[in-house]
């Protein structure tokens, strides 16, 4: 039996509300917004209720809810739309690449400037180097709501009033906080992007930007729209502007699915479940010598542990925790940026990452301690 530890990546399994809602789009939807016919209007129904369901599900509008291919791709829609003006902005030292990136190609072609604001555990210093860091030409705030390596929470709610204090923008990536702890635009989020296809469990190819229509993001892409399509420029308006091309009506309809689904567990249910099973794995895994757990007293969480065994290289770990069926993933998760601020560099290349789903036991996380156990 194979079990996902994984879940940071993608959740699985799916619930099978999901399943349903994914066998029935392929049977039942066509391309929304591309035709007045019963097939093509299945499709627009479905996309026009799915922003409905994720609209109040974040406390947005339905039209400012945008599906993209997944965060990144929301990510850079939102990072190179603000960039448009120039200035300054600035990231957390616990970034993803998909913020880092983006952020790096823009500043190496002169188009901004960037600062990185050092995260620690206590969430005043954290908010303290954030505010050190602006200036006159800063225009936004960038940065994860929760770490994907060490699930540490920033202070995001704090960082969105400090924006809206100064009268910048703030871009969230949520990728790892959405559906697992309550995240809403009243947290003075200007730009919320996030995927479908983890805490959220819709498939993969899904993803979210979301808005409070206060910044204008020009569009990267140019193509159908399904509207004004006698102008030869992309609408000016949300949706449209920034969804060229055929909507993915399949990963909208497994994403409505998948917020249905974590509104009936409830976000506090989901959130006690996976934290009760990281909590038995770091009380078991403090007790082993050699055993590296990178979490911090005074810092909080969301379901993700990070840990080493001294000596051993990470995706060796990995690679024999797999052929006894437990699905973790090794490495530098594609944020070097937090592996070098948690100095996991010294010890191997990256870490070992154990995320478990609302669909994860007791049971299971027992069966891991004791063969780590063994390792060490």
């Amino acid at each position: 039996m194979t079990v996902n530890f994984d879940n940071a990546a993608t959740t699985f399994p799916k619930p099978p509300e999901v399943r349903l809602a994914v066998e029935k789009a392929i049977a039942w939807y066509g391309s929304s917004g591309r035709g007045s016919h019963p097939i093509a209007a299945r499709g627009s129904e479905l996309i026009y209720h799915a922003r409905e369901d994720i609209a109040a599900f974040f406390d947005a509008e339905p039209e400012n809810v945008v599906f993209t291919a997944n965060c990144t791709h929301a990510l850079n829609l939102a990072i190179q739309g603000i960039a448009k003006q120039g200035g300054h902005v600035i990231i957390s030292s616990l970034e993803h690449n998909s913020v880092s990136r983006p952020v790096y190609a823009l500043a190496r072609n002169q188009k901004l400037q960037y600062s990185i604001a050092s995260v620690t555990a206590s969430a005043s210093e954290t908010l303290e180097n954030f505010a050190k860091l602006i200036r006159s030409d800063t225009i936004a705030i960038i940065c994860t709501i929760a770490s994907n390596v060490t699930g540490q929470i920033l202070p995001f709610r704090e960082i969105g009033a400090l924006c809206q204090e100064k009268q910048i923008c703030f871009i969230a990536d949520g990728a790892q906080a959405c559906g697992v702890i309550p995240v809403s635009l009243r947290d003075q989020i200007n730009i919320l992007c996030t995927a479908g296809h983890k805490g959220l469990y819709g498939i993969t190819g899904t993803g979210l930007l979301i808005s409070d229509g206060k910044y204008a993001i020009p569009p990267l892409m140019q193509g159908g729209s399904g509207s004004m399509s006698l102008q030869p420029e992309m609408p000016d308006f949300l949706p449209d502007a920034l969804e060229a091309g055929t909507l993915n009506v399949i990963g909208a309809a497994s994403l409505r699915a998948g917020v249905r689904f974590v509104k009936r567990k409830g976000i506090e249910n989901i959130y006690h479940t996976e934290m009760s099973l990281c909590d038995r794995f770091c009380e078991r895994m403090q007790k082993l010598p050699d055993v590296i757990l990178y979490r911090e007293a005074g810092a909080d969480y969301v379901p993700i542990v990070s840990f080493n065994i001294r000596g051993r290289q990470s995706e060796e770990i990995a690679n024999q925790l797999a052929k006894q069926g437990f699905c973790l993933r090794a490495g530098l998760h594609c944020a070097p940026l937090a592996h070098y601020a948690l100095h996991t560099m010294e010890i191997t290349e990256g870490a070992v990452r154990f995320s478990p789903s609302v669909f994860s036991g007791m049971q299971e996380t027992d069966r891991l301690c004791d063969l780590i156990k063994k390792f060490v």
